[in-house]
């Protein structure tokens, strides 16, 4: 193993860095543009003014109008807004139907299992091994009492791009509108919501180098929303609360920055990630690629090790200064299994060995080398102190042989 140790950052589906022009942009309303866009002194106006420069930026980039786009606290906010205030706008008697899918985000698997229990009928529709939804399963999911449909654009843990376009096609016949979470997608790939067509879409600063604590929500112009929170007339009635002006300053800088260097970002994020996998598979036996047969956005790569913990993988890897992760970060309390890969049909004894490496735009192909340097002996120590592990012949052992007393080398 050659070269000092360094930290290498292979994390970024959790968080990014801000980029420095979008601190430096928001740090004047940190300082001296403090006022309250609600005022109506010159400090007022500013900061409101300000936030309309913004807005334009956001909604350029999703190819929206600005009155489309509200901004909010964060993907999990703007998810909770989209899917509550649609359904409670829009509720039949009884509720109505709702339908998502089995991998999404907690923001969204946790907001349609509140409605669930406050009178809302809940679908979620499965996956295949790539983690893909049907379009047609979704058509015949779609019932009388069906009116959203929440699926996200891009997987947090895998990458998959789900097919929003057909899913939307399915819903427009039968009337019934459609959310997605587009937080990792969002500026990772080209689209519009026209080009996707859905009514509600959600995308969070800090997974495209902005701060924490500011996102967005694109409404569809004529959608019908309740807002969660009451108070002041902020966000156009629908989200009470002063806004976070030097956040959305810097969200905005962010966005700007991320249209401007998407195709070469693209590019770039696909060679790190196709050099990852290529030499993972040439060097480490017993591996698979998970989602590796779907579009998928550029920058994920999700790997099983077979006979390796995932925990045990992290914490060693972490001691060489490479942060990755077993999973989405929100769940990494959790000792249950992976919800994305159980659904695509992976063991759980492969599930718990799988880890999730996520590029950004400041990564390089020497943090590619300095990572492949230390993999494979990581996963070699750690697959010598499993009883399902053959060091001497270097195979995974079947339980018949672990049960026999074979395992060889010990």
């Amino acid at each position: 193993m050659n070269g000092k140790r360094r930290f290498v950052y292979l994390d970024n589906n959790a968080t990014t860095p801000i980029y420095p022009e979008a601190l430096e942009a928001m740090m004047p309303y940190l300082k001296e543009g403090y006022g309250n866009p609600s005022s109506a002194h010159t400090f007022g106006r500013a900061a409101k003014a300000k936030i309309g420069e913004a807005r334009e930026i956001v909604a350029d980039a999703l190819g929206a109008s600005p009155q489309e786009v509200y901004f909010t606290s964060g993907g999990t906010e703007s998810d909770n807004l989209g899917i509550k205030g649609y359904a409670w706008a829009n509720r039949k008697k009884g509720g109505g139907h709702i339908i998502t899918s089995v991998i999404e985000h907690p923001a969204v698997l946790e907001t349609c299992k509140f409605l669930s229990k406050n009178g809302y009928e809940l679908t979620k529709m499965g996956v295949d091994g790539d983690a893909l939804v049907d379009p047609a399963a979704v058509r015949d999911a779609i019932n009388e009492n069906t009116i959203l449909i929440s699926i996200m654009h891009a997987n947090n843990e895998v990458g998959s791009i789900q097919p929003i376009r057909e899913i939307v096609n399915a819903a427009k016949e039968k009337g019934v509108a459609v959310h997605t979470d587009a937080v990792q997608s969002f500026l990772k790939m080209p689209f519009t919501v026209d080009d996707l067509g859905v009514d509600m879409l959600s995308v969070s600063g800090h997974k495209v180098n902005a701060p924490k604590g500011v996102g967005a929500l694109y409404v569809r112009k004529g959608v019908k929303m309740a807002p969660l929170s009451h108070g002041g007339h902020h966000e156009r009635s629908l989200r009470a609360g002063t806004e976070n002006v030097s956040g959305i300053v810097a969200l905005a800088e962010a966005v700007r920055i991320g249209k401007a260097n998407m195709e070469k970002t693209i590019r770039h994020l696909t060679a790190l990630r196709d050099e990852m996998e290529k030499r993972v598979l040439a060097t480490i036996p017993f591996v698979r690629i998970n989602g590796k047969n779907a579009p998928r956005t550029p920058g994920t790569s999700n790997i099983s090790f077979e006979c390796v913990e995932g925990e045990a993988l992290l914490i060693n890897l972490d001691m060489h200064g490479i942060a990755i992760s077993t999973g989405s970060a929100c769940s990494s309390g959790s000792l249950e299994p992976s919800h994305v890969l159980t659904s695509m049909g992976i063991p759980h004894e492969i599930v718990h060995g799988s880890l999730r490496f996520s590029f950004g735009h400041q990564n390089t192909m020497d943090d590619v080398d300095y990572a492949m340097e230390r993999l494979p002996l990581v996963i070699e120590t750690i697959r010598d102190i499993s009883p399902l592990w053959d060091p001497k012949n270097r195979k995974v052992l079947s339980l018949e042989e672990v049960s026999a007393g074979t395992k060889m080398g010990k």
